[in-house]
């Protein structure tokens, strides 16, 4: 069993943790030593996975522009080489290129040293295989090793610089010249102005994409990897990083923008006249894409999609949605399972920007996702159509909202799963609300013109003792409606901070 120190660790399918000092009350747990041990815990875990040796195993390894992420990179790689692991150093990398090194390099396994969008003193390790990311069980077992001490008997390794962000790179800008079709092959961006905003995360690398297809990028914001996050937090869903992409693409009157979380796992984009392409509408513009030559297939979401994507998905582009558990992991694994069944799911997205294409692996590839809506855009601009016009008719809510609820008893998970059993119970009585036939996760409960004309979904967070409620409405003052309706509820209920 593992301890809490160890457990502290785990973050649904990554590992995660405090790696510099600085922050008031969060003191660093991502030692050298602890680092060392889970190293060795996935060498061992790897060892099983794929039924080699250590000294049989090619690992990659990558970064994203953390300040804490040289020092870490230099343990992991470090203690491979003493277990006798053919090391491949790929420096500062996006994460879904880490994947991919186990497809072109043909790596047993690979490492991506970050922690997404969170803050820079926080860091962590996330883990590859050739078929994909690692699952929580899997998490455990390699903490387990970490925390019992285990690791390979001793042997001697080797450590390569391998630039493997340059041939992935090619392989992003073959799609576009092949899918483009333009008439200069080498240059099919020529007289397109593309910006992009990293937020100082590792997703400058695009801009290099698009100039050398000739896209003019003046205008973009924040290429340089600085792991101190100086201008804003790299996350598509922070309002402030979105209003720098929307700002950027309007003065230098751009026809697109795109924009990235710190490891480029995520991505949004903002059309030219500065609105945003991001949550409902980035899924609906995504499974547009999908959807070409893939007629009549399944799209699986998150569970906190709108009403009105759900008629776009059904109804505009004759697919079917599939809606979800939160947790980019649990929409790619339902995706594979869904195909695995001989049902046709081309696309897994989740809200917050993982897009996950079939084609590509099922890899949550935000770089990937941009250059097929880049791609789309080149197309349609060659019919005198722009790509806004893609998602004209997707119907968006008049309001919306998110609360979260903490939960104040110490065993959260059971105290969110009896609230949502009562609330179950009492929906189903209840006059006027109508419980979602298709939800799977939490309470969704949907409500007509008079008594609020929108939806509630009330879940149990992932990881943490938090209730999120997400309320959306088609009218004004219909979220305050529907969320006074649910209140009558919740005050009778035990266990939250409301």
């Amino acid at each position: 069993m593992l301890n809490d120190f160890y457990k502290g660790f785990k973050s649904g399918t990554d590992i995660r943790g405090v790696a510099v000092e600085g922050v008031k009350g969060q003191s660093v747990n991502l030692t050298d030593e602890v680092v060392a041990s889970m190293a060795n815990g996935f060498v061992l875990w790897l060892c099983d996975k794929v039924n080699k040796k250590a000294n049989e195993l090619t690992v990659s390894i990558g970064r994203d522009s953390r300040i804490s992420g040289p020092r870490i990179v230099s343990v992991v790689a470090g203690e491979m080489k003493k277990a006798g692991v053919r090391v491949l150093n790929c420096g500062l990398a996006s994460t879904p290129s880490m994947f991919m090194t186990t497809v072109d390099l043909e790596c047993d396994g690979a490492v991506q040293i970050t922690a997404s969008h969170h803050p820079f003193n926080r860091n962590g390790l996330k883990f590859f295989t050739r078929q994909g990311g690692l699952e929580g069980n899997d998490i455990e077992k390699i903490l387990q090793f970490a925390q019992d001490g285990e690791k390979p008997a001793e042997d001697s390794g080797s450590i390569e610089s391998v630039p493997y962000m340059e041939q992935y790179c090619e392989h992003l800008k073959d799609i576009i010249k092949k899918e483009v079709n333009a008439e200069n092959y080498d240059k099919p961006l020529e007289g397109f102005k593309i910006v992009v905003d990293a937020g100082n995360g590792v997703g400058g690398f695009y801009a290099s994409v698009l100039e050398d297809l000739g896209a003019d990028t003046n205008g973009s914001r924040y290429l340089d990897p600085d792991g101190m996050f100086p201008n804003h937090v790299p996350n598509p869903e922070n309002k402030e990083a979105m209003a720098s992409i929307c700002e950027a693409v309007l003065e230098s009157g751009a026809d697109l923008g795109v924009i990235f979380d710190t490891d480029v796992d995520r991505g949004g984009a903002v059309d030219k006249s500065g609105n945003e392409i991001n949550r409902n509408r980035l899924v609906a513009l995504a499974a547009a894409i999908a959807l070409e030559g893939n007629e009549g297939g399944t799209i699986v979401t998150d569970s906190i999609t709108s009403s009105g994507l759900k008629e776009f998905i059904e109804n505009t582009l004759g697919g079917k949605h599939y809606r979800y558990r939160r947790g980019y992991k649990n929409v790619i694994d339902k995706g594979l399972e869904l195909n695995a069944e001989g049902i046709n799911c081309p696309l897994a997205i989740e809200t917050s920007g993982h897009a996950a294409m079939r084609e590509n692996y099922f890899l949550d590839d935000g770089a990937y996702l941009c250059t097929k809506i880049i791609i789309k855009m080149a197309q349609l601009n060659k019919e005198g159509k722009s790509i806004e016009s893609i998602t004209e008719s997707l119907k968006e809510p008049v309001e919306e909202t998110e609360i979260r609820f903490e939960i104040l008893e110490s065993d959260f998970r059971a105290c969110g799963e009896r609230i949502i059993s009562d609330l179950t119970e009492y929906a189903e009585n209840a006059e006027g609300w109508i419980l979602a036939d298709d939800n799977r996760e939490g309470v969704r409960v949907s409500f007509g013109e008079n008594d609020g004309n929108g939806w509630f979904l009330l879940r149990l967070s992932v990881h943490d003792p938090i209730m999120p409620l997400n309320i959306e409405s088609d009218s004004v003052g219909g979220v305050e409606i529907i969320k006074e309706k649910l209140f009558e509820f919740l005050k009778t209920t035990k266990g939250l901070k409301i």
